[in-house]
């Protein structure tokens, strides 16, 4: 397996680890299974075949840095679940559990939840959204009462003030695709997690996130 930092977190579950990959990509391993969110070779720094065999796998929306066909034939089996967006499934994953905004289901014991990933403002030059509202799924998976937020593609919408307790959350910050800086600052203050992941992004500068965040916010 690939060299990458893996964080140890104690749940209801048992022991969770949780490893930031690349762009969107996050592994999770608890009670010997292996999950994983949007992997992506990023133009082939990432092998996934190094890794391990996904037991499920989380597709947030259709757009090529998080469908990356070359990395989920690395790591899919077909014992492999998958869920994700009803554009997905009719794309690449046929059998696929699809989930829309605001549905829940369970998979070994773990509660996932889709909720709502898009953007407000951010557009492409034809005026449309890059991320429309109802397309897209961010995750809240639930190990009994320790939950973990993957955000997905998405600006600092009013539906993350709805979120409930959150232990660990992943927050994109990338212009224009997502959230400006200060977007996620606002973003991380409204979750207010344990534990934040800052993902999807091109530079961060942690020392300027540490200066504006709650102190009470462990920036990861």
């Amino acid at each position: 397996m690939a060299q990458i930092r893996t964080d140890t977190y104690t749940t209801p579950m048992g022991e969770l680890k949780i490893a930031y990959i690349i762009h969107a990509s996050v592994m999770l391993q608890i009670d010997g299974k292996t999950l994983y969110t949007d992997p992506f070779t990023n133009n082939n720094q990432v092998d996934f075949s190094k890794f391990p065999k996904a037991d499920l796998l989380l597709i947030t929306h259709e757009h090529s840095d998080h469908l990356d066909i070359q990395a989920y034939n690395k790591i899919i089996t077909p014992k492999t679940h998958v869920i994700t967006t009803q554009t997905v499934a009719k794309i690449a994953f046929p059998h696929a559990e699809v989930l829309a905004n605001g549905q829940s289901t369970h998979w070994e014991g773990i509660e996932i939840t889709a909720v709502p990933a898009y953007n407000m403002e951010h557009k492409r030059p034809d005026g449309q959204l890059f991320h429309p509202k109802g397309v897209g799924n961010g995750y809240i998976l639930a190990f009994g009462t320790f939950r973990v937020y993957i955000a997905g593609d998405t600006e600092n919408i009013p539906e993350m003030s709805h979120l409930g307790k959150i232990d660990i959350a992943f927050l994109p910050k990338n212009l224009p695709y997502t959230m400006s800086d200060e977007q996620f600052i606002e973003a991380a203050k409204r979750i207010h997690p344990k534990y934040l992941y800052p993902y999807h992004y091109f530079s961060v500068d942690r020392a300027a996130l540490l200066k504006a965040l709650p102190q009470d916010i462990i920036l990861k």
